[in-house]
């Protein structure tokens, strides 16, 4: 059976959890968890990373370096997962959605502006499918506003922006690790430190509010409770497994982009009969390979080519409900006009499978299926 995705797990993988279960610390910040720092620094050359139980506690972490209170406003993307707005919905401050662009799904740079109001404290920046969003007009914005931004990379490990690798495109980058993203560790995420300034109390936030990290370095003779926190700091045996993905990073990174490549190919001409539109990638930007979504005509035609798929044993869905039209939003007191692009965008896209673990000759039974639907696709 076709699944729709799929983590790639090896001899290597079992191999070191095995390792972990018998020569690390269980609780977590062992052997295995100093290896994938190490791979980061020297792959992407990240200097400063906490590995946290997921991408949704890396979030929260950011939300609490910043000092997000009740009251304050958070600039953010309402094409995305619940995780990035209950970050900062948790600490009392409140969303204000912004609408995306009509290439990349991403948060639109030049609407931002007009939504800052003197309660706005910061933009929390989404790089929807592995594609980075417009990190350098979004800095200057924020650097002229006084404004932090927290980049929200889960998806996007891998990719870069002019060169930069993903995550570290401002103060605070976050990553996933979950079952579903491109390198996985069952459940997990890290926060990216690019600035100094924050590594002592992330380790503390990250650690229930204590010193304790400080401990096991030989810094101090005992640790103690110093400030608000939680338990984000995951088991060696997660992070073992993550090693063993980050050792396979190439191998990985080719097998999706293969078949993401070969989704490109093989629905060109889909495209240039105008029956749906392919994913766009700016020049100036690299991405892993982590989804492929088509942009049908409309919401009737997405519905109906999904279900029709889905038939014929091909796993094919939607990305998001856009958060400002959900349930939830409705409550904070938006509707879908607020985000009439996004909201646009996301009633007619869907989402191909897409894994290191797809075989080529299923992604041609994909395209093979939607090309033979298309001409009986209602519009």
């Amino acid at each position: 059976m076709m699944l729709f995705s799929q983590p790639s797990i090896t001899e290597l993988e079992d191999r070191y959890v095995i390792d972990a279960m018998h020569t690390s610390r269980l609780s977590g910040d062992g052997k295995y968890t100093k290896r994938v720092y190490e791979i980061f620094r020297q792959r992407f050359g990240v200097e400063d990373m906490l590995l946290t139980t997921s991408g949704t506690a890396a979030l929260e972490l950011a939300a609490l370096l910043i000092g997000l209170e009740p009251g304050d406003e958070v600039i953010a993307p309402s094409f995305t997962f619940s995780s990035t707005i209950n970050a900062f919905l948790l600490r009392g401050a409140r969303p204000v959605f912004c609408d995306i662009r009509q290439d990349t799904f991403n948060i639109d740079e030049e609407k931002i502006e007009a939504l800052i109001t003197p309660k706005t404290k910061a933009i929390y920046c989404v790089n929807y499918a592995g594609v980075s969003c417009e990190m350098d007009r979004i800095n200057e914005i924020a650097d002229r506003h006084g404004l932090f931004v927290v980049e929200d990379a889960a998806q996007s490990v891998g990719s870069t922006y002019k060169g930069k690798p993903s995550g570290t495109l401002s103060e605070l980058g976050c990553y996933s690790f979950h079952e579903t993203k491109n390198y996985v560790m069952g459940e997990g995420g890290a926060i990216v430190l690019n600035e100094k300034k924050y590594i002592e109390r992330a380790e503390m936030i990250r650690e229930k509010g204590t010193d304790r990290s400080k401990l096991l370095r030989g810094m101090v003779d005992k640790y103690t409770w110093r400030d608000i926190g939680s338990s984000y700091l995951p088991s060696d045996i997660l992070a073992a497994m993550l090693t063993a993905q980050l050792e396979r990073f190439d191998e990985i990174m080719e097998k999706r982009m293969r078949i993401w490549d070969f989704y490109q190919e093989s629905l060109k001409q889909a495209e240039e009969q105008e029956k749906l539109r392919q994913p766009i990638v700016p020049g100036h930007v690299t991405h892993n390979g982590h989804m492929y979504n088509i942009l049908l005509p409309s919401e009737r035609a997405r519905i109906w080519l999904g279900d029709e798929l889905r038939e014929l044993g091909i796993p094919a869905y939607i990305c998001y409900v856009p958060l400002h039209s959900s349930p939830m939003g409705r409550k904070l007191g938006y509707v879908p006009e607020d985000c009439p692009i996004t909201e646009d965008l996301g009633n007619r896209i869907l989402r191909l499978p897409l894994s290191a673990m797809l075989t080529e000759a299923e992604a041609a039974e994909v395209t093979e299926r939607i090309c033979e639907l298309l001409p009986k696709m209602p519009v």
